[in-house]
This record gives structure tokens, C-alpha cells and sequence, in this order.
């Protein structure tokens, strides 16, 4: 004869039940003490009589619910989330599940399936993973209290959690946070995402992949910024020496930036905030790691492995995703942003600014190269030998000579000539192509420059 279980309830059926068989207690006692009609301590005399104790066993026990999932779904989804889709947090994963593979199925139920086989979501929430370190220290120490446990998780967890809260901007452009994340986003070498996000509305404004945390990338998010949105009030930045003049000792031309980035901003109106607190500037933290969450796992999908392939996907299809999935819209909130510049305004004042001087052959050194000056018409111009002048790499790579009040076009001295005229077949020159050149009313002149670069120098001085 087999055993028969019953739940705390079915239990005490059973017992009252038993005890009206015996003749201990009267139907109506029993119908009192089980909060029944008499009607219903009938039916259940019946059952015992009938089938004894396993009368009261409810007759869905062991009965596959009709709701439930099919157990080769079950099956398919542990192995995409085991092959594909590995280390995806749950609602990622599941969004996947419904664009990819036409299974639409809850969070809750993919979190189910995969806790079921030991699966735990790498976002997993504070009381969720409170409750599975308990579970974990009952099995390990069967002899603590529960007070124990409870102190102990609740200090780790309160350790590793802890952090300030900060309130957001009231409007668009506000403020906003700027960093860099070195990571292992594609391939088999770390590089850097430059991210911008806007406090107010959590909207991703800019993003761009280089090799190191460098100049060139926040120019390049700066640059998204300026085309897409406008200009924006204040930028909240880390310690970085792309933010913070006196750094170094020893600076180079693309070390020594704040006269690069901090004056391009000042041209613009925009004000730099520097912090080395993380916190102080939470939302771009967090969206570093909503980022290495999901978007290494979708370039791996997608097989990219290199900078121009992943530029691509970030700026064209990730954040304006991503948007869609966490921003708040723009338009609940007013926005404060500036009209954007021109592209030529943007090309030019996001530059790299180098001071150096003419040699005896009309030429200047820059990276390892020589140039030579020449007017927008093509003809070149002499300078003095050991004249200064200031060198201008626009965000396009062009390149602009300062000298005096005037501002000129750089072009490669090619030490060899690349055609003969004695002994060469004569070609057809390229026809000449319009050359955008700023005027000298353009904020990268060489007088304001070095007075901006002396008062930034006795400002850090006494400061």
C-alpha cells in the first residue's frame, strides 16, 4: 500500500473527518472547526469512507497545470541562453527570444525556466540575491541563527550597494555627463566607448569607439552632440587630463587639452564640471554598465570585430534603441539647448591646436611630415624662417596654418616629384576643389589663443 502525503490543510480534513467516523465529535462540531456546512462534512464522510486518506489529496496534485509551459520550449530556451545568448540579462534575453525567434513568453516566465536549472540572471535584484545568500548560509552553517544570517547578509549586501542618490537636471541640455569606459567591447583588445547622456531625460546624446580614452573620441560624441541636438549648458566630466590643465608636468600637443576641448567648449558657451567622485555623476556610470551588459553581447551576435563595424552599430542602431527602450521623451520636459552651428563652425572649433615655426625652406614639421602654406587659391605663400605660427588639425583631419592675421591652408611638401614633364605623358589636372578656410574673426586665432592659454597657466597658479 502506498504512502499518502497531505498538505497542512487536507490534513486536518482528514483528522476531524476521521475523528466524526469514530463517533469522538458530532457533524455539527466539525463543520465549526473546519468552517464548513454540514452539507460538506457529509461529502467529506464519504470520501473517507470510500477512499480513506487519500480522499483528501486534491485532485490536481502531480497534474501538469494547463497553462504551463511545454516542456521542449522549456528545453529550447536553456540552450539559446546557454549558446547564444550567455551572459544576457533576463529582459534582454527576452526581447531577443520575441525579434529573433518568434517566442513571446514573459520575463518572469524565461526567469523561471532558467532558475529552475541553476541560472541566475547577471542583473539580478537586491532582494533576489538577499534571498539566495540566505539560502546559501543555511546549507553551509545548519547551526546559525536566523539573526545571524540575516546580519550577515544584510551587512554584505548593504556594503556592496551603497551609494548616494543625486537628483536630475529639470531640462534638456542641462546637464551633461561625459566618460569613458576601457573595455573588452569587441574582438580580442580592449578599447574605449566615449559616452554622453543627458541627466534630464537619461537620453544617450553621443558615442564613439577609439582605441584609448582620447581627445579625438570626445570631440567625436561632442560633435554628435552639436549635429543632433544643439549645444547644451554644462558638461559633468571625471579628472581626466582632457578636462583638467594641470595634470601633468611634462604636456605634449595632444596631452595639453583643455586648451583644446575646455576652449572649443568656451567658444561654444558650454561650461566644464570636473569630478573624481564616481557617484557624483551616477547616470553615465550606470549607463557604462548597462552598455557592457548588453552591447558586448550584441556585437559578439553580430560577429563584429572591428572599430568601424561597431562605430556603425552604435550609432545607427543600438542607441537609438536604446533610447527607445529607457529614455524619457525630450518634449515632456522643455529643452534649454542652443541652435546647432554650422558643419564647417563644428569641423573647424573641434580641433587639435599646435604652436610651431618655420624652418629655412618655408616649411613647418607637424607629425613627422612636412607642410607648406597655401592661400585658397592655391598659391603658395613665403613666410620668414623661424616665424611662429599655430597649426590647426580640424575634426576632418584638414589642416590650417595661423600666421599673424591670417589663416592658411596646409598641404603636404612630397620631398620627390610624383610627375616629370620631360619624360612623363602629360595628365589632366584635378580640377580644383573649393577649400573652406576660417576667417580670422574665427575664435582659432593665434592672439586669443595664447591669451587664453597664459590666463589658464596664472589661474592654476595662484590658485
Amino acid at each position: 500500500m502506498r504512502k499518502v502525503s497531505l498538505k497542512m490543510n487536507e490534513l486536518l480534513k482528514y483528522k476531524v473527518i476521521k475523528r466524526v467516523h469514530d463517533g469522538d465529535i458530532s457533524k455539527t462540531r466539525a463543520s465549526v472547526e473546519l468552517g464548513v456546512s454540514k452539507r460538506t462534512v457529509n461529502r467529506l464522510l464519504i470520501k473517507y469512507r470510500e477512499k480513506g486518506k487519500a480522499g483528501f489529496v486534491h485532485g490536481n496534485t502531480n497534474r501538469q497545470p494547463s497553462n504551463s509551459l511545454p516542456q521542449e520550449l522549456v528545453n529550447q530556451i536553456v540552450h539559446l541562453y546557454q549558446t547564444d545568448y550567455q551572459h544576457f540579462n533576463f529582459s534582454h534575453f527576452t526581447e531577443m527570444l520575441r525579434d529573433h525567434h518568434d517566442i513571446l513568453i514573459s520575463r518572469s516566465s524565461v526567469t523561471r525556466c532558467l532558475n529552475h536549472v541553476g541560472i541566475y540572471s547577471p542583473k539580478e535584484r537586491l532582494a533576489t540575491r538577499k534571498n539566495r545568500k540566505k539560502a546559501e548560509l543555511r546549507k553551509a552553517m545548519p547551526s546559525a541563527s536566523q539573526q545571524e544570517i540575516e546580519t550577515s547578509v544584510n551587512h554584505i549586501l548593504h556594503i556592496e550597494d551603497a551609494h548616494p542618490r543625486k537628483a536630475r537636471a529639470k531640462y534638456f541640455g542641462e546637464e551633461i555627463q561625459m566618460d569613458a569606459s576601457i573595455h573588452l567591447w569587441f574582438g580580442h583588445k580592449k578599447t574605449a566607448l566615449h559616452l554622453a547622456i543627458d541627466s534630464c531625460t537619461g537620453i544617450i546624446v553621443g558615442g564613439y569607439f577609439t582605441q584609448q580614452e582620447t581627445l579625438n573620441g570626445y570631440y567625436h560624441v561632442f560633435e554628435q552632440i552639436l549635429k543632433n541636438y544643439g549645444i547644451p549648458f554644462k558638461f559633468l566630466t571625471d579628472n581626466r587630463t582632457v578636462f583638467n590643465y594641470m595634470s601633468l608636468n611634462k604636456k605634449t600637443d595632444d596631452k595639453d587639452v583643455l586648451t583644446q576641448f575646455g576652449y572649443a567648449c568656451k567658444q561654444l558657451g558650454v561650461t566644464i564640471e570636473t569630478s573624481s567622485v564616481s557617484q557624483y555623476k551616477g547616470q553615465i556610470e550606470r549607463a557604462n554598465g548597462t552598455f557592457q551588459d548588453r552591447l558586448v553581447n550584441e556585437l559578439r551576435l553580430h560577429h563584429i570585430c572591428t572599430m568601424k563595424e561597431a562605430n556603425e552599430y552604435l550609432i545607427h542602431r543600438f542607441i537609438p534603441n536604446f533610447n527607445r527602450r529607457f529614455a524619457l521623451a525630450k518634449e515632456s520636459f522643455g529643452s534649454i539647448m542652443e541652435k546647432s552651428p554650422s558643419d564647417e563652425k563644428i569641423n573647424v572649433t573641434l580641433a587639435v591646436l599646435s604652436e610651431r615655426k618655420f624652418d629655412n625652406g618655408n616649411s613647418i614639421k607637424y607629425h613627422s611630415k612636412l607642410y607648406q602654406p597655401y592661400d585658397k587659391h592655391g598659391k603658395l605663400i613665403c613666410v620668414k624662417p623661424h616665424t611662429s605660427c599655430l597649426v590647426i588639425r580640424a575634426l576632418d583631419g584638414s589642416l590650417f596654418v595661423t600666421i599673424d592675421n591670417s589663416i592658411f591652408c596646409l598641404e603636404e611638401f612630397v620631398p620627390h616629384k610624383q610627375h616629370s614633364e620631360e619624360f612623363d605623358i602629360p595628365f589632366e589636372s584635378k580640377k580644383e576643389r573649393k577649400v573652406y578656410i576660417p576667417p580670422m574673426s574665427h575664435p582659432w586665432r593665434r592672439s586669443a589663443f595664447s591669451t587664453h592659454l597664459r590666463k589658464a597657466h596664472e589661474t592654476h597658479q595662484y590658485a
